[in-house]
C-alpha cells in the first residue's frame, strides 16, 4: 500500500505511520472501517511572511486555532481509538514550541515561510512521529482567523 502525504509517497513500511498505513485492512478483509478523533487547541504567535507583497510582510500576530483529526481502524480494550487526554497532551506539547513566539525565529521556519499551510504541515509531522501504533494523523487544520485556515493531510492511493 502506498500513501501520499503532501508531496511525498510513503510506503506503509516506511517512516512515521501515515493515515493509510494505520488503516490497512486485516488480511482477507475487503471493507475498511475507520474511527476519527477530533481535537482542538489554540496558540498565539507572531510571524512575518518573507517576500510577501503586502502588509503580511511586516511582523504581525494571530490567535491560531488548530484542529487535528486522528484516524485508526481498531479500538483498544476500553473502546477508544486513543484517550482524548493523551491526544490533547501531544498536541499541547507540539503547540508549546509555537505559543507566544515569533515563528520566524524558530528553526522550523528559518528558511521556510511560517504560513498557515506550513504550520499545519509542521504540526502534522510532529504529531505523526509520536502517535501510538494503529493511530495516524488524518488532517491538521490551522486557522489564523475565523475566515482563513489551511489544512495538511495524507491521501491514500492504490
Amino acid at each position: 500500500m502506498t500513501c501520499r502525504a503532501g508531496n511525498a509517497i510513503i510506503r506503509a513500511s516506511q517512516g512515521p505511520v501515515s493515515a493509510c498505513a494505520a488503516l490497512a485492512a486485516p488480511a482477507g478483509s475487503t471493507a475498511l472501517s475507520t474511527y476519527e478523533l477530533h481535537i482542538q487547541a489554540e496558540f498565539a504567535a507572531a510571524h512575518r511572511l518573507r517576500e510577501y507583497d503586502g502588509n503580511c510582510e511586516r511582523l504581525h500576530g494571530h490567535n491560531w486555532k488548530v484542529e487535528v483529526v486522528l484516524r485508526g481502524a481498531e479500538l483498544d480494550r476500553l473502546g477508544m481509538l486513543m484517550d482524548f487526554r493523551a491526544a490533547k497532551r501531544l498536541l499541547g506539547e507540539a503547540l508549546d514550541s509555537l505559543d507566544h513566539r515569533c515563528l520566524n525565529d524558530l528553526e522550523a521556519f528559518r528558511t521556510t515561510n511560517p504560513t498557515t499551510e506550513n504550520i499545519a504541515r509542521m504540526l502534522y509531522e510532529a504529531l505523526a512521529a509520536r502517535l501510538p501504533d494503529g493511530v495516524a494523523v488524518a488532517r491538521v487544520t490551522a486557522w489564523e482567523s475565523d475566515g482563513c485556515g489551511a489544512s495538511y493531510s495524507s491521501e491514500c492511493g492504490p
